[in-house]
């Protein structure tokens, strides 16, 4: 997205944790602890990824946008689609999007990125200081 700012990602902490469970210091009940609501919005608002679960191997994982913001009242803290990100992304002026990956097998999740969208760098910049001479 043409807007998209501030991006973390997650991966080195996703491999650190994996490295844990394939080297048995960490159960996989440990990881494995996706709530019914993750479910459910990966289920319904989810993307598929090309990536097989890293615990069972048995499906791809899905990918989930949760968005928050003091400007989305009501819907912050809600899972949106690609398309309604889009959307969002040119109607408020800056939110937080939080992408999650889970397995609806095992129900493996772990946080893969996070980003700011929103109308907020498109505005104009504040004009630059001026001199005394000026």
């Amino acid at each position: 997205m043409r807007t998209q700012r501030q991006v973390v990602d997650y991966a080195l902490q996703r491999r650190a944790l994996l490295a844990e469970v394939y080297s048995g210091r960490l159960g996989t009940m440990e990881v494995c602890d996706a709530s019914p609501y993750l479910l459910r919005a990966a289920k319904f608002h989810g993307r598929p990824s090309d990536v097989m679960c890293p615990v069972c191997r048995k499906e791809s994982l899905t990918l989930v946008s949760w968005v928050y913001g003091d400007a989305l009242k009501h819907a912050s803290g809600s899972a949106r689609t690609t398309e309604e990100l889009a959307r969002m992304a040119n109607l408020f002026a800056e939110f937080s999007v939080y992408d999650v990956e889970v397995c609806r097998s095992c129900t493996w999740n772990h946080l893969v990125q996070s980003y700011v969208l929103g109308t907020e760098s498109l505005r104009t910049t504040k004009p630059s200081r001026r001199t005394a001479a000026e």
